[in-house]
């Protein structure tokens, strides 16, 4: 024990001694256990149980145990309810509460406190107007690691982009650097960076997360998440144990106000996730900073078995030899790919306890389809009332799924609960009751790479008054084949509304009769559609009109279709191939037989792009002048012009259109 807890420790003896003196009031006892709602009190004091043996979800924190954490409570109540007629012995005790004053005391520096205390001072009505508004003040500047990015504050926010150094408890440091120290520096250095701009509690984007970095990034969120939670259970506790040492010490005296550390219920940080596998990913990132024996991981082994693979089951993607499969494929699909669960996670002082209910659980991971189906089940979401820290990860994945259920989800984020559930709202912060969570709550966003949806979120459903952040890349490229002619083909179109009609009838009043006109090119051809609408309507289109032998690959299509229908276009009873994005995205099936590659609009994923003009060579004595590449795109195709073109290129097309 270093100097300063063993002053602590003399004071805090000198302390209980006098008050037993005097007779009239002790410290709390140290057998004391807090309740195990955390948002729950009766009367003026927590509910307490009598110190007999205590079971593995209590948590005994003693007056010495609130002092070894950093941060502390307040000595001002204490000293305040001393009558100005107490003897020498009480004032002697009044002298000594005065001496502890600076152990208990809020650090007013805190970063956490700064933001998520009861009094946040980055929130304030300018502010919010502002933001409602979308009415932000935006600058670039180049974040590490992390690249360059733009920053957008309210007009009233401070200037400084992130705080100097990281916001992290002790306890979690030292291992978490010690763990750093066994990896390359780039990897160290990447984190560092990212902690750094997670702890000024503004929103992040990262919009370009490569494979060999989502580990890592992972690692140091998961860190964020759980110092978050501990620092938030932390004060509660300190809270609880101010609150039960006034009672006994001055039953008559009112309760102490600035006791606000609460939400409406308890989860406060939510990860929304894809795929049960993406879910056990953040959880052993989770737990790799709650390491054993110091930690119990209860109902580890339920947890592993029904969000791994079943018992005996052979995951083909993993086991592949390399090549079989791209690398992005291997990573996104490997394990259990159900996009339908929820699991609630509870943190306490030594122990992670997962499958608890949402109401008494810290931390939510789920997917937006399990989500909305509790949600609509339960006809409320008063469990993400309170949510203070938002992860979403793989929005491209997401995209790929139903946008849908991630925006209704997030429309049900920090509304006012229907039901109070107990709760003491007498612990309530402030901002909390006025209806201002969504100004606070951090919402990191992670993806590959964006998409017209994604930065829709972040500009749209972002409130963060504290600001948000984008970081910015630079596209190459793709590579393609040597040798084969890319026609980028543009449609005129000025409002974003009128895009899928204006596409659909490009392509079927010019760019497809073109193509029919030709006896090369109306056969072996591959009409590559990233829109599922878009699909739908292609495909009526050509059941009903285009007068052209084809077949389809859907996401929808079963494992006899899809066989079917690379046989029938490979062998040319089928002279046109329909392809959706979604189909190559969950396939990643190699088609034999192009010759010709129709995009109906660039592909989201830009790696699609570079494999169906790589598929003609499946075949032997495929030339380049053999195949042809046509690409339909207007303004408004951005984003995925941009990641198969390259920025500078994409740059030209636009202007030249």
């Amino acid at each position: 024990m270093d100097d300063g807890n063993s002053i602590t420790t003399k004071l805090l003896t000198l302390l209980n001694i006098s008050a037993t003196k005097i007779g009239k009031r002790k410290r709390v006892d140290d057998d004391f256990v807090p309740a195990e709602k955390l948002n729950k009190r009766k009367s003026v004091s927590i509910a307490t149980e009598p110190p007999t043996e205590k079971s593995s979800e209590q948590e005994d924190v003693t007056a010495k145990e609130v002092l070894d954490d950093e941060g502390g409570i307040s000595g001002k109540d204490e000293v305040e309810a001393v009558n100005d007629d107490e003897d020498d012995g009480v004032s002697h005790r009044k002298r000594l509460i005065t001496l502890l004053k600076p152990f208990f005391t809020l650090d007013p520096t805190d970063a956490y406190e700064r933001h998520f205390g009861n009094s946040s001072s980055v929130l304030s009505e300018s502010s919010r107007g502002f933001v409602e508004q979308n009415i932000w003040k935006t600058s670039r500047e180049k974040l590490g690691k992390l690249g360059p990015a733009v920053i957008s504050l309210p007009p009233s926010a401070d200037a400084p982009v992130v705080t100097t150094g990281n916001d992290i408890l002790e306890r979690l440091k030292a291992p978490f650097i010690a763990k750093q120290a066994e990896q390359p520096r780039n990897q160290t250095e990447l984190q560092n960076d990212l902690f750094t701009t997670l702890s000024s509690r503004r929103d992040l984007y990262l919009t370009s997360t490569p494979l060999e970095s989502r580990r890592c990034i992972r690692e140091v969120i998961a860190l964020h998440a759980l110092n978050h939670v501990t620092k938030k259970r932390r004060r509660v506790l300190k809270n609880n144990e101010r609150l039960s040492h006034a009672a006994k010490t001055n039953p008559e005296a009112p309760p102490p106000e600035d006791v606000q550390d609460q939400g409406f219920t308890r989860p406060s940080v939510l990860f929304l996730l894809p795929f049960r596998s993406s879910a056990l990913n953040w959880f052993h990132a989770l737990t790799s900073h709650t390491p054993s024996p110091s930690y119990q991981i209860e109902n580890q082994s339920r947890f592993v078995s029904e969000y791994g693979l079943p018992s005996g089951a052979v995951d083909k993607l993993a086991t592949a030899e390399p090549g079989t499969y791209p690398p992005d494929h291997v990573e996104t699909f490997k394990g259990n790919v159900d996009d339908n669960f929820r699991v609630g996670i509870k943190m306490t002082r030594k122990s992670v306890k997962m499958f608890c209910e949402f109401y008494g659980c810290d931390i939510i991971m789920a997917s937006p389809l399990g989500l909305r189906r509790s949600i609509e089940k339960e006809k409320n979401a008063d469990y993400l009332s309170s949510i203070e820290i938002l992860v979403v990860d793989q929005l491209d994945a997401l995209t790929m799924q139903n946008w849908e259920h991630v925006k209704f989800v997030l429309s049900h984020m920090n509304k006012l609960p229907k039901e109070s559930r107990d709760t003491d709202f007498s612990r309530i912060k402030p901002w909390y009751l006025d209806g201002n969570a969504a100004y606070l709550r951090q919402s990191i966003l992670l993806s590959a790479f964006e998409t017209p949806e994604t930065r829709s979120l972040f500009n749209s459903n972002l409130k963060n008054v504290a600001g948000k952040i984008r970081t910015e890349k630079r596209w190459n490229p793709v590579e393609v084949p040597d040798g084969i002619d890319q026609n980028f083909v543009h449609f005129d179109c000025v409002n974003p509304n009128d895009e899928a009609e204006k596409r659909f009838n490009h392509f079927t009043t010019q760019l497809l009769p073109t193509v029919l006109k030709s006896a090369v090119q109306s056969s072996n051809t591959v009409v590559f559609v990233p829109s599922s609408f878009d699909f739908i309507r292609v495909h009526n289109f050509f059941r009903k009109h285009a007068g052209v032998p084809f077949t389809v690959l859907s996401e929808y299509s079963t494992n006899q279709d899809i066989s079917r229908a690379r046989q029938a276009f490979f062998k040319g009873s089928k002279s046109f191939l329909l392809v959706s994005e979604r189909f190559h995205f969950y396939k990643r099936y190699k088609i034999r037989g192009i010759r010709n590659v129709i995009f109906y609009g660039p592909p989201d994923h830009p790696q699609f792009f570079t494999e169906y003009l790589s598929y003609p060579y499946l075949d032997e004595g495929v030339e380049s002048s053999d195949v042809t590449c046509r690409v339909l795109y207007c303004k408004y195709d951005w984003f995925r012009l941009e990641r198969i073109a390259g920025t500078e290129a994409a740059v030209e097309l636009i202007k030249a259109s």
